[in-house]
């Protein structure tokens, strides 16, 4: 909570643009648990927001540009989104059910040098967003609040 004069900051959404807005929309609350929270119309088209818990998805139609996808993990170039991620309790469980629905763009990766028991594996979703999807990530507690 914040104090006088503070100023509130919390996390509010990412705006994704959508070749056909109802196929991703149908890809994110199918396998990743979003559902639809509003649809704002603008007459000849819409933004649609998908909810789940406290993130939101906000899917734009896109424009005309041509856009490369994203490669491995997302790319690198700097102002680009890298990657969206999520947490499951099971990668070969959440790729079993994703079955054909996504390429595959890496992994998946064993992290154990890292944390025992990470693993995770990058998929395109209907646009060409790299998702990454990852089990066993652990905050390293050693840090202070702050990360530091």
């Amino acid at each position: 909570m914040a104090g006088a004069g503070e100023r509130v900051m919390v996390w509010s959404h990412v705006g994704l643009n959508c070749t056909d807005q109802k196929t991703t929309e149908e890809f994110y609350t199918r396998y990743f648990g979003f559902s639809r929270a509003r649809v704002v119309d603008l007459g000849e088209s819409q933004i649609v927001f998908l909810r789940k818990g406290d993130a939101y998805l906000e899917l734009f139609a896109a424009g005309t540009a041509a856009a490369r996808p994203g490669q491995d993990d997302g790319p690198q170039a700097p102002g680009r989104m890298r990657h969206l991620a999520f947490q499951t309790d099971s990668v070969d469980a959440f790729l079993a059910e994703l079955g054909d629905a996504a390429e595959v763009t890496l992994g998946p990766l064993d992290f154990d040098d890292f944390i025992c028991g990470w693993r995770t594996v990058w998929v395109r979703d209907p646009d060409g967003v790299i998702v990454e999807v990852s089990q066993g990530f652990e905050d390293d507690r050693s840090h202070d609040k702050d990360g530091a």
